[in-house]
């Protein structure tokens, strides 16, 4: 079942030695939930520009699904043909700098801090330097653990790709999930009018987000032909040529995903986006997200600023990681979800 975390207003607690070992959530193959494995693992080493971070929680979302899975297949190129290079689980993190490598000048030992930190489900993980930013100093580490990776590719749809101004009107398909429900929020920031995708059981969520209005997938495409001047394409089934219709003359089409049953690239829709834009008056284009500490900086003073909050729709410990995938792929989580990693002996924080 999901549960809380005691730890974000907890008092922090003198510093101890570093253990050697760590529990962590390994895929020892690819191939589905099954393969999931909570172990017992060495600690990682850093590197001079790396940082190690004690996670005190770690975001799930659908990217993990897909390299549990091995799916799309082109990706296997890059992380392992037969089974991930890098087993340990995780990216979003959230948590207290332990230890800086040599070449680190951002950071010290008890600072916290969120971002990017490949193997974040596990007591410890390792992040570049150049990937953190400073935890705003009223969220939870909880609540920020939920925020990088789909806040950076909310926030780039929306700023980069999107070029998203005010008083255009937008419409974000997925706007109950994880990066979805931060594209509702930043575009609505930048003061455009925001349509949703979304079912009628997260409606309230969206609305709540700032949504000024919600459609239910099956009637998106009879909600008026040349009504949007920007699409954030995040979920959904709808053919390249149907989301066109949607657009204005000289709208903005941005494919961020949806599921198109591509297995080998994973990204056939929106590969046909972009092979069709230099034909037509629309622009039509595709996200590929980086991970930087400037935008996750950026999100964290949009966060301090009221503009920008995390939706947490549920918390799994550590133990539970096979659960938390279940309800991911099962789609029962509105927001996204975080991993809480319970404090062990030995393991604890060095003060902040």
């Amino acid at each position: 079942m999901p549960s809380g975390t005691p730890r974000d207003n907890a008092a922090p607690v003198p510093p101890v030695a570093i253990p050697a070992t760590m529990r962590a959530v390994v895929a020892e193959r690819y191939g589905g939930i099954e393969a999931l494995r909570v172990t017992e693992r060495q600690r990682p080493d850093i590197a001079s520009d790396e940082v190690l971070v004690q996670v005190y929680a770690a975001g799930l979302d659908r990217g993990q699904l897909h390299l549990l899975n091995g799916e799309p297949y082109l990706l296997r190129l890059a992380l392992g043909l037969r089974r991930l290079r890098q087993p340990v689980m995780g990216l979003d993190v959230s948590g207290i700098v332990i230890e800086v490598g040599s070449a680190v000048t951002r950071f010290a030992p008890g600072d916290e801090v969120f971002g990017i930190a490949r193997g974040s489900f596990a007591d410890y993980a390792v992040a570049k330097e150049s990937k953190l930013a400073r935890k705003p100093a009223g969220l939870s580490h909880t609540a920020a653990a939920v925020v990088p990776v789909s806040g950076l590719t909310a926030l780039q749809a929306c700023r980069d790709a999107g070029r998203v101004a005010r008083g255009d009107r937008v419409l974000v398909t997925g706007a109950s999930g994880g990066v979805g429900s931060f594209a509702v929020q930043i575009a609505k920031a930048s003061g455009a009018t925001v349509t949703t995708v979304a079912r009628a059981a997260t409606a309230d969520l969206v609305r709540s987000l700032g949504a000024d209005e919600v459609i239910e997938a099956d009637h998106l495409l009879a909600a008026g032909d040349g009504r949007f001047d920007v699409i954030l394409f995040i979920a959904g089934t709808q053919s390249v040529r149907q989301l066109r219709r949607l657009l204005t003359p000289t709208g903005t089409l941005v494919v961020i995903g949806g599921e198109d049953n591509d297995r080998i690239t994973g990204i056939s829709r929106q590969l046909r986006a972009v092979a069709s834009s230099p034909f037509v008056r629309q622009r039509l284009t595709m996200l590929v997200s980086k991970e930087t500490h400037v935008d996750i900086e950026e999100l964290g003073r949009m966060i301090e600023a009221g503009s920008l909050r995390a939706s947490v729709g549920a918390t799994y410990a550590l133990a539970d990681i096979a659960v938390a995938f279940g309800a991911l792929a099962d789609r029962q989580v509105r927001g996204k979800i975080a991993i809480l990693p319970a404090p062990q002996s030995g393991t604890a924080a060095l003060p902040r």
